[in-house]
């Protein structure tokens, strides 16, 4: 409410005080707002070990955003030491949710071998989940892996991304 300004004055400290409430008590999407303000330095000072530790609490509860978010802050080194191998880890938990950035971010590290083997047709099968979820990013990278790229890797990263559609499809 206060950080929308929804119905009140926009209060970033006053939404911090309520994020902070709601998130000691284990509200999942609390922690990730509460990791936005420290991340945004929006009505607290900015610090990312604060913003890690918000983020890692909600993301362990499952919430993609969070997952998302914790990621970027390893594939970055902000907040925790840079480490390709866990901004993979939480880049996929986000992206099996369908979260289509940690979809994109996810083809990246497969497109450059960051924390993952190089792999052009995971990497394409990824960008193409994302470009499916309305992600020009994905869109945009699938298009320049694609040129790097066989008819029959290019067929095969297809086959990939249907058959993880198929097994995540929402019921």
């Amino acid at each position: 409410m206060y950080a929308k300004r929804q119905g009140v004055l926009k209060d970033d400290k006053l939404a911090v005080k309520w994020y902070r409430k709601s998130a000691e008590q284990g509200y999942a999407k609390a922690q990730f707002n509460l990791g936005l303000m420290y991340d945004n330095g929006r009505g607290v000072p900015k610090d990312y070990k604060l913003a890690v530790k918000w983020y890692r609490k909600s993301a362990v509860q499952g919430d993609a955003s969070a997952q998302y978010n914790l990621g970027v802050m390893y594939a970055k080194g902000q907040g925790v030491p840079k480490d390709y191998k866990l901004a993979v880890k939480w880049y996929r938990k986000s992206a099996d949710q369908g979260h289509a950035k940690a979809q994109s971010n996810l083809g990246l590290m497969y497109a450059k071998g960051d924390g993952v083997p190089k792999d052009y047709v995971l990497s394409h099968m990824w960008f193409n989940l994302s470009a499916a979820n309305g992600n020009k990013d994905g869109q945009k990278n699938k298009d320049i892996v694609e040129k790097r790229m066989t008819p029959s890797q290019i067929e095969d990263a297809q086959r990939l991304a249907r058959e993880w559609m198929e097994k995540h499809r929402k019921k």
